[in-house]
């Protein structure tokens, strides 16, 4: 069984290891300045933002990306997955974006779309290697 990096349970390939590492609360003075610059709903920030923070899960094995990879491509195949929920942020939640943008995202499929189609290209050499092995054994 493929464990979890920090918490040693089993991995859950859930999105939010993508979109998780853009929170900023508690530190909107430091990181939250650091991705402030970046606006989600433009296209070139969106990549940058993407390859620097979102990809950038250097404590992931191959096999963790792959299974993020796969869950990333079965909710764009469900055409009533609700990207949206993502970014929602409950008051009562110990969460935060840098810019109000990121709260109502103009296209949250989009972004995920991204991710996904970065995410093949970035991380194509673990994807493969992982696409080779025998998942069950994992």
């Amino acid at each position: 069984m493929l464990r979890d990096p920090f918490l040693g349970e089993e991995f859950e390939p859930d999105l939010m290891w993508f979109v998780g590492v853009l929170d900023v609360y508690d530190r909107e003075e430091t990181y939250g300045a650091e991705l402030g610059v970046y606006d989600p709903n433009d296209r070139d920030d969106r990549v940058e933002l993407i390859k620097k923070y979102c990809l950038n899960l250097d404590y992931l094995s191959y096999r963790h990306k792959f299974l993020l990879v796969e869950n990333l491509a079965a909710k764009l195949n469900d055409k009533n997955y609700n990207f949206q929920h993502l970014f929602e942020i409950d008051e009562s939640e110990a969460s935060s974006w840098p810019r109000s943008e990121w709260y109502e995202l103009e296209n949250p499929r989009g972004f995920l779309q991204d991710v996904y189609t970065l995410a093949k290209e970035v991380w194509k050499e673990d994807l493969l290697k992982a696409s080779l092995e025998d998942h069950k054994a994992w």
